[in-house]
C-alpha cells in the first residue's frame, strides 16, 4: 500500500499539465498544496480540489514563507518546473534540512516524446553520476525499453498556452505586485520577434535547403555549431557563457586558428529563436575579423539530423542537440558540462584540438547511457497537447509516489 504524502506545488509549465497532475495525486489520496506567484499561475490552477496560496511579498520573504508552509501542512514532497528559477532556489536549497523531497520537471533530455523528472535537480544539478563505467554496467543490465507512445504536439498549441498565461499576467500589478518573471525578455517583445521571424521563414527554408544540398554534395568536411536560446537556463545557468554571441566568437576564433584549411563551419540557428539578435551580421563580422571568407555556412532553418549525419563533428553548449549528435555517432565537443559529457562519449581534449580528426563516441556506451537515462529520469509524455498530458500525468504520478525514485534505486 502506498503511503499518503503531502505535495507542495511551486511554479509549473504554461499548460494544463500541472493542474491535471495535482488532480491525479489528490484522487490517489495524497494532499496537494499550491503556491501561486502570479495571475498566470492562478489561471492555470483551477478545479484541482487543493489548498492554494498566493505569494505577494518580495523575494527576500520567500524562504521563511516556504518553510512555514512545509511545517503547517507537513509537506513531504515539493514539485516544480525547473530548479534554477529565483522563486524555486530557496525551496531547493533548504529542502534537505527540512526532510522534504524535491521533484523537478524539465523538457526531455531525449525528445519529442519524453519529459524529464528528477529528484533534487536537472542538467548540471542532476544526481546522475559522471562515471562512464557506471552507465556501462547499469545500462547493460537494464532491459530495453519498448518504443514510446507517440503523439503530435504542434507549436500552435504550445504558443496558445503561453499567450493565455501571459494575458492573465496583465493583472500582475494588482495581483502580485512584487513578481518578476525569471525570463530576461518580456512576453510582448518575444511575441513581436516570433511574428517577424516566422514571416521570413518560408523564404529562409527555400534558401537553406539549397545551401544544405550544396554543402553535403561538396563533400567538404564541415563541423556543426547549433545555437541555443539566449534565454534558456542551459546558457544562463549551466554554461560559462553569458549568451550565444560569446559562444560563436569563441568557437569561430578557435576554428580559424586550428581547424584544417579545407574544413567548413556550419552554424544553425535554434528553431524557436525569437529573431531578436541579428546573427547573420554578427557571424559576417566575425568571419571577416578571423579571416574566414567562404568557410562559414549560416542557416536559419534546415534538417539538423541530416546535417549532423554528414558532419565530421559537432560543437554544442548544453543542448539536446548533443544527444542527437551522439546518437548519430558524430564526434561531439561539449562547451559546458551536460549529463552526457562523459569520457567515451564527448571529446576529452580541448576545443583547439577537437578540429583535427576527433574520434567518434562509443556506440556501446551511448546505448547503455541512453537506456539508463530513459529508465531513471525520463517520462513518456509531454506538457502541451491533451494526449501527451494524459501520458505524462499517468507516468509521472507513479514516479512521484515511488520512494525511492527509479534513479535512487539504481544508485
Amino acid at each position: 500500500m502506498k503511503s499518503k504524502r503531502a505535495f507542495l506545488f511551486l511554479q509549473g509549465v504554461c499548460s494544463p499539465f500541472y493542474q491535471r497532475l495535482a488532480r491525479r495525486l489528490t484522487e490517489d489520496g495524497h494532499r496537494v498544496v499550491k503556491v501561486n506567484f502570479n495571475a498566470g499561475d492562478i489561471a492555470y490552477w483551477q478545479r484541482t480540489h487543493s489548498e492554494n496560496y498566493l505569494f505577494r511579498e518580495s523575494l527576500s520573504e520567500l524562504p521563511d514563507y516556504i518553510a512555514s508552509l512545509w511545517q503547517r501542512h507537513a509537506i513531504t514532497d515539493q514539485v516544480m518546473f525547473g530548479d534554477r528559477r529565483p522563486i524555486h532556489r530557496p525551496a531547493v536549497e533548504n529542502a534537505p534540512a527540512a526532510g522534504v523531497r524535491t521533484h523537478v520537471f524539465e523538457e526531455g533530455y531525449f525528445r519529442p516524446f519524453w519529459v524529464t523528472l528528477e529528484r533534487d535537480g536537472v542538467n548540471g544539478h542532476s544526481l546522475l553520476p559522471r562515471d562512464p563505467s557506471w552507465f556501462y554496467e547499469t545500462g547493460k543490465a537494464l532491459p530495453q525499453l519498448p518504443p514510446p507512445v507517440r503523439f503530435r504536439s504542434s507549436f500552435k498549441i504550445r504558443a496558445m498556452h503561453d499567450v493565455s498565461y501571459h494575458l492573465a499576467g496583465l493583472a500582475n500589478p494588482l495581483v502580485a505586485p512584487h513578481y518578476r518573471n525569471h525570463a530576461p525578455i518580456t512576453a510582448p517583445v518575444e511575441y513581436a520577434g516570433y511574428i517577424k521571424r516566422f514571416a521570413l521563414l518560408r523564404k529562409w527554408k527555400k534558401q537553406d535547403a539549397q545551401r544544405i544540398k550544396t554543402l553535403i554534395e561538396s563533400a567538404k568536411p564541415y563541423f556543426m555549431l547549433p545555437l541555443q536560446l539566449n534565454t534558456d537556463a542551459q546558457i544562463r545557468d549551466h554554461s560559462p557563457y553569458a549568451n550565444m554571441q560569446e559562444v560563436i566568437d569563441h568557437v569561430m576564433g578557435s576554428f580559424a586558428e586550428h581547424a584544417p584549411s579545407d574544413a567548413l563551419l556550419c552554424i544553425k540557428n535554434h528553431p524557436l529563436d525569437m529573431g531578436l539578435v541579428n546573427y547573420t551580421r554578427i557571424i559576417e563580422q566575425l568571419a571577416q575579423f578571423y579571416g574566414l571568407p567562404g568557410r562559414i555556412v549560416y542557416l536559419e532553418s534546415g534538417n539538423l539530423e541530416l546535417l549532423i549525419k554528414h558532419a565530421v563533428g559537432t560543437v554544442t553548449v548544453n543542448s539536446t542537440v548533443g544527444f542527437v549528435s551522439l546518437e548519430k555517432q558524430c564526434p561531439t565537443f561539449a562547451l559546458s558540462d551536460p549529463i552526457y559529457n562523459l569520457a567515451g562519449l564527448t571529446y576529452e581534449g580541448n576545443l583547439d584540438e577537437f578540429w583535427n580528426r576527433p574520434p567518434p563516441p562509443s556506440q556501446a556506451l551511448f546505448t547503455y547511457f541512453r537506456n539508463t537515462v530513459m529508465h531513471s529520469v525520463q517520462v513518456n509524455g509531454g506538457f502541451y497537447c491533451q494526449p501527451s498530458i494524459d501520458l505524462a500525468v499517468n507516468n509521472a504520478a507513479h514516479i512521484l509516489e515511488a520512494c525511492p525514485s527509479p534513479l535512487e534505486k539504481l544508485l
